[in-house]
Parts: C-alpha cells; structure tokens; sequence
C-alpha cells in the first residue's frame, strides 16, 4: 500500500517538477524476472525508474540509510534491502537473486554510483540477471531534475544476453558493456530535442 501512495505522489512530482516524459513503458515485461539496467545521475534515480511503471521496482540501498529514523522503515516497505558500503554481500546478492526467480522485478544502476555517471558499468547487474535468468531492460534518464524542464526516461527493449551466459569474468564484462551500450544509445537518441 505504501509503495502505491509513494508512486502516485512521485508520479505527480516528477510530471509537475520535471514535466516528465516516459517513453518504452510497454518494452517492460509484464510479469517474471526482470533487471531495469538505468544510468545513474541523481538521488531521485530510484522513484524515476519505478513510478512510471505498473510494477513494483525492488532496490538495493545503503545500509546506512536504513538507520535514519522513519526513512528507514519506508524504504523497506516499498521493497528496498539494505547493502553494505564497499562492496555487495553475499547476502545482499542472494536476496537479490531469489527476488529475481521469484518473479520480481529490480532496479539496478550498473554505473554504481552517481560520481561514475557515464563511466564503466559494474559487473553485478549482469551477473544478476544470467544467475536468475531475468529479462534486462535498458534504461535511460535523460535531464538534470531542473525545476520546471523536461525530463525523459526511456525504457528499451529487453536484450538478448544469451551470448554470456558461461558465467566466466570476461562474459560478465562483455554482458556489462553491452548494456552500458545500450542505455547510452537511447540516452544519445533521446537527448536530441
């Protein structure tokens, strides 16, 4: 219920604020796994990604953000899971993967942190998603959250990740770079009006 009230409300901050546009809604799979792969810019990355969206978005968070009072308790509640500073735990990965074969859907920002904005991707969101057998899909935020300009998301089309599914370091990088590709394709088609 609380993750339903969180989305109108950024629906309705995102369209008024960054007069939002989302484009590609329908290229998210309705049901099973899938791993929204999005560039990273922003704290407010995460309710961008999931408010346009039918589905819930579950996140990875930093554990700290989980000892602040009242944010804590709502983050979890609207399906986020707390990870440690300076690399994932095993934990964290296998809540994330069950999550996945579960059906669930996960938000990744393969960049990992807003500083690597344009950078090399991590490994993880593509390590998730062949463990799992999840469907990624390319995001792109396309902006700069300024006050009364548009922004865009763009969801792309899930991508066939079948050529990296032996696991090994060199097809994770492959797999990485692939979708790193692709989400700074639709961003560079985007970003042209």
């Amino acid at each position: 219920m609380l993750y339903l009230i969180g989305r109108g409300l950024f629906r309705i901050i995102f369209a008024v604020c960054f007069r939002l546009q989302a484009f590609g809604r329908e290229n998210v799979p309705a049901e099973g796994a899938v791993v929204l792969c999005c560039n990273h810019i922003s704290l407010w990355d995460p309710p961008l990604l999931g408010s346009p969206l039918e589905r819930k978005v579950h996140f990875m968070a930093k554990a700290e953000l989980f000892d602040i009072p009242i944010l804590g308790s709502a983050i979890a509640k609207v399906g986020a899971f707390p990870v440690k500073r300076g690399g994932v735990s095993k934990e964290s990965i296998r809540l994330a993967i069950q999550l996945l074969r579960d059906g669930k859907m996960m938000g990744v920002f393969p960049e990992g942190s807003r500083s690597n904005a344009g950078g090399m991707g991590k490994k993880g969101a593509a390590s998730l998603a062949l463990k799992a057998g999840a469907a990624v899909v390319p995001v792109a935020i396309v902006g700069h959250y300024k006050l009364f300009r548009k922004m865009k998301i763009v969801y792309g089309k899930p991508m066939d990740l079948s050529a990296y599914t032996s696991g090994s370091s060199e097809d994770l990088e492959l797999a990485t770079e692939a979708i790193m590709n692709e989400i700074r394709s639709l961003h560079a088609s985007y970003s042209k009006d």
